[in-house]
Formats: C-alpha cells, structure tokens, sequence
C-alpha cells in the first residue's frame, strides 16, 4: 500500500511540515491548485464570515486498477487513519 499527502503548499513548506511531525510518507506539492481542480475538492469555505475558494480536506482510496474505490470527505485528523485502514482492509 502506498500512501501520499497532498497539498497546496510548496514544497518547502511541506519538506517543513514533514520533518516537524516526522511523517513516514510522501508528500506531493499542488501549489498551481490543478490536481485539487482536477479531483474536485476546491470548495467554498467561510472563516469569520468570510467566504473564499479553498481545499476541503479529503481522503481518496484508489484501488489497485487505478479507480476510486472510496472517497472520505469533510477530513478530520483525529481517528481518520483508522478509518481509512478499516476502509482498505474490506
């Protein structure tokens, strides 16, 4: 199984990130937005009453034909690991 992160940020930012939380997997940088464009997952968010365009966290599962096998959308860190484990593992 292979697992990747991905994000907005620079690469930079994610080397930061990475090393900061000594996480075991790679790390993809999406600054231009294409591949967040591209799954879908720019959306409308409102902080403090204001709205704007940004990345809702979400977790894709491809299977191994290369196809989506299950999307978790509305991401919170806590416990999620675990349910996309459990998720893989049916």
């Amino acid at each position: 199984m292979t697992v990747l992160g991905i994000s907005g940020d620079t690469p930079a930012a994610q080397k930061k990130f990475k090393e900061k939380y000594d996480l075991p997997y790679t790390l993809l940088a999406d600054a231009d937005k294409k591949v967040s464009n591209a799954f879908g997952v720019i959306k409308e968010k409102n902080m403090y009453g204001r709205k704007y365009k940004g990345i809702a966290r979400t977790t894709f599962v491809i299977g191994p034909e290369g196809k989506i096998a299950k999307v978790f959308e509305n991401v919170k860190p806590d416990g999620h690991a675990e349910e996309v484990l459990a998720a893989v593992k049916s």
